[in-house]
């Protein structure tokens, strides 16, 4: 059994007031000629489908035209919504295109029945398992001890009365601990949504959404498939691809990726505002395509330098200085210190500055509750 696994792909995100809507209809049309050369028995789609829970009428063409194409080629496509999705509005009119092999997943309600699809090797079971706060969770099973993302997941995946005698699939949205973050995912507050691992015992492979960066999770049976573009310059260095995962006997496991290449790389250049100005510098090369971040290492401030750059590197996105000035200035650094921290972190600084000692274990506890309280909005 061979799955397309793909997530995050924040169909209508701006990126530094960019539009990704090009880059995303000419990256969507790679991944079909993919799915074309590789033949799957399926593709999953595992959250953050669009950018936004009320996506722009581009955004929803661009879907809309990505999933007749693949219903087009027979394919059963698995499809869950994310923490940027609105999971009812990617639900719309589910139950009826599930007749052309396009599965949603509904609301969360407690109820995840499988999909199945066979091959040689008998059956595999597909769950669909939507992003999902504790809260959410609570709601349905208000008998169940649920204090963290832990045991939300827990509670969910132990009421699908999974058979394990069966090869067994899920695809969901949440952040397993342990995995590497980017800037463009939204961070939650004090590292709250944390999942362990553990809960996905019973499956034989676990396709996740969330984490931009493709990586593994305790082995290469819980897996992220990254986004499919570059969203923000913390991603210049990822490889981004396709994952393509094959199910053999129960118990026999293959993961591959197919790398991606975009319409536009995201690239970042330092240096002297008279040397990377130079044609000799930057011809032959695509930056002058590329998305760029740009950080001058000049002394002096040039004047209306992005004006002048953006005449030679057309979609520079961010220009910044590095120099003696902005070394030395505390203020900037602070700010770029607050955005890389997470609520739990500020806190703990701020009352080791004012006490001139750490929290304890029961004090960073209680501040956990009390964030989470605050985040989920009601208990």
């Amino acid at each position: 059994m061979k799955l397309i696994h793909l997530s995050d792909l924040h169909i209508g995100k701006r990126v530094n007031d960019y539009s990704m809507i090009d880059d995303q209809a000419y990256i969507l049309k790679e991944i079909l000629t993919i799915i074309d050369s590789t033949t799957p028995d399926g593709v999953i789609i595992a959250g953050d489908v669009y950018d936004k829970s009320v996506p722009s009428a581009e955004a929803v063409s661009l879907l809309d035209d990505f999933l007749v194409k693949l219903s087009k080629r027979g394919l059963p496509v698995f499809i869950i919504s994310g923490n940027h999705d609105s999971c009812e509005r990617l639900a719309f009119a589910s139950r009826l295109i599930e007749g052309s092999g396009i599965h949603i997943s509904p609301v969360y309600n407690g109820n995840v029945e499988p999909i199945t699809l066979k091959d040689e090797n008998g059956e595999v079971c597909v769950y669909m398992l939507p992003f999902v706060k504790p809260i959410h969770v609570h709601r349905v099973f208000d008998d169940e001890s649920i204090n963290s993302y832990t045991d939300a997941l827990r509670v969910a995946i132990e009421h699908m009365e999974i058979d394990k005698s069966k090869r067994n699939v899920l695809i969901t949205h949440q952040f397993v601990t342990g995995a590497s973050r980017t800037e463009s995912e939204e961070l939650s507050v004090g590292g709250t949504d944390n999942v362990d691992a553990s809960v996905f015992d019973d499956f034989d492979y676990v396709a996740l959404g969330h984490i931009h960066r493709p990586q593994n999770c305790v082995g290469e049976r819980i897996r992220y498939s990254g986004t499919p573009l570059k969203y923000s310059f913390s991603e210049v260095n990822d490889k981004k691809s396709v994952t393509v995962v094959e199910l053999g006997k129960k118990g026999e496991l293959c993961v591959d990726t197919i790398p991606l290449t975009p319409m536009r790389d995201m690239v970042e250049i330092r240096g002297k505002y008279e040397e990377i100005t130079l044609k000799s510098f930057y011809d032959g090369t695509s930056y002058t395509q590329d998305y760029v971040h740009i950080t001058l290492t000049d002394e002096d401030d040039i004047v209306d330098a992005i004006g002048k750059l953006r005449a030679i590197y057309h979609n520079l996105m961010r220009l910044d200085y590095d120099n003696a000035r902005t070394r030395s200035s505390a203020s900037l650094d602070g700010v770029e210190d607050v955005e890389r921290k997470s609520p739990e972190e500020l806190f703990a600084q701020l009352y080791e500055e004012q006490n001139g000692s750490g929290l304890s274990d029961s004090q960073l506890e209680l501040l956990r509750k009390l964030i989470e309280k605050v985040w989920e909005g009601e208990k």
